[in-house]
């Protein structure tokens, strides 16, 4: 048996810590590590607290609404509650869904990329609780990447030119810290007048990936099926802003990227001679049942990873990016990504990757592409600046490996 405890397990065991009317934003992917099959909510109804509304996040409730789209307020079947979207008509709790509660609770699994929107939503409710006056408690999780803060990659998001619900804060791709430290981290640096707490995991340590935690991963969302998915996504999730498919509709969604122009050889080879550390381009083909090329059979690279805390994903997917554009002029191109938050999918890229210019410089192939790379990946500062609001002890060493 695991000996990690989540947030959700270790509030379970003193069910009167905080009585009194209570919301909760939640979705199925929130299971308790005691018992991996049974959801969060149904665990604190069953436990005796009164809860009376559930806010769901993008996917819904079910965790299984597809990507971008908006999904509608409804009954949630599980404990017969009122379930109000923040996905969809909103994306913040509306006041007269937080009238007449005393707390809401946030537990939801994050994945450790700045551009997954669960840990936006959290921003949202923070402020809404803020503004309302109602407490929030935040149930925290392990972040599935680790909290090594040597691992974390740029870039910092430029919030002025590319804020979006992809980021609202400053902060890296690859952030390395637990959703209840980035709660911490945005109530002091927004200034938020709010009543927070941390219901801290027990047994998680920050040199941890989650295999390490001894439990079963449960997918986030429909494209979040593993922990490799979820190691390789702040990397490959950029090039949802192309014409590559990253492997929606098949069982590797995100470890794989292709298209069916895609010299499968040629660009693992050229990734490969890169010798970056921890992965390994290999060729393949898959045929995706979601767009960009539905149903045709594409040519595609993996990365399979051989060390996963020497590797980099953000890095890794700017170079292989670049050795695509290099080697496919003619057929590759940049693409909108329509979404229920950015309707007309527009500067998709720009919001993913958080600045400006490095469309241009992938476009152009230069000879120090690399050190280019290197630059744009290193979150200045990001360390110190984090430093107060860990709630987890930091390794006494950093990993090894990184370029």
């Amino acid at each position: 048996m695991s000996s990690v405890l989540f947030g959700i397990d270790r509030f379970l065991s003193t069910p009167d810590l905080l009585p009194g009317t209570l919301g909760l934003v939640t979705n199925d992917a929130a299971r308790l590590a005691r018992e991996p099959r049974k959801s969060s909510r149904l665990s604190l109804q069953q436990a005796g607290a009164e809860l009376v509304r559930i806010f769901s996040p993008e996917h819904g409730l079910g965790a299984d609404a597809a990507d971008g789209a908006p999904v509608t307020n409804g009954v949630d079947p599980l404990t017969g509650l009122p379930v109000t979207s923040l996905y969809g008509a909103d994306l913040r709790p509306p006041p007269e869904a937080l009238a007449g509660l005393d707390a809401v609770l946030f537990d939801l699994p994050d994945v450790g990329a700045r551009f997954y929107t669960y840990v936006w939503t959290l921003s949202y409710v923070m402020e809404s609780c803020a503004q309302a006056g109602v407490p929030l408690v935040v149930l925290d999780r392990p972040n599935p990447l680790g909290g090594v803060l040597a691992a974390a990659e740029g870039p910092l998001l430029d919030v002025e030119a590319f804020g979006s619900f992809l980021g609202r804060a400053a902060i890296p791709v690859r952030y390395s810290l637990t959703t209840g430290e980035l709660a911490r981290l945005l109530k002091t640096e927004w200034k938020l007048d709010l009543d927070l707490s941390i219901v801290t995991c027990q047994g998680w340590r920050r040199s941890m990936h989650w295999p390490d935690t001894g439990l079963p991963f449960v997918p986030t969302s429909p494209a979040m099926l593993s922990y490799w998915s979820v190691l390789l996504y702040p990397g490959l999730c950029l090039m949802e802003a192309t014409n590559l498919s990253v492997g929606r509709g098949t069982g590797r969604p995100f470890q794989m990227v292709g298209a069916p122009w895609l010299a499968e050889e040629a660009t693992a080879r050229i990734f490969n001679a890169m010798g970056l550390p921890g992965v390994r381009a290999e060729p393949c083909t898959f045929t995706p049942d979601q767009e960009p090329h539905a149903g045709l059979p594409c040519g595609g690279t993996h990365l399979r990873v051989t060390d996963p805390r020497a590797f980099r994903p953000v890095g890794a997917a700017l170079h292989l990016l670049g050795a695509i554009i290099g080697h496919h002029r003619g057929e590759f191109r940049w693409a909108p990504y329509p979404t229920a938050a950015n309707p007309s999918g527009e500067g998709h890229f720009e919001r993913l990757v958080g600045r400006s210019g490095i469309r241009e410089v992938l476009e152009e192939s230069p000879g120090d592409l690399d050190k280019r790379i290197a630059a744009w990946t290193s979150p200045g500062g990001w360390r110190e600046r984090v430093e107060e609001f860990l709630l987890y002890p930091t390794p006494r060493s950093a990993p090894t490996g990184g370029r």
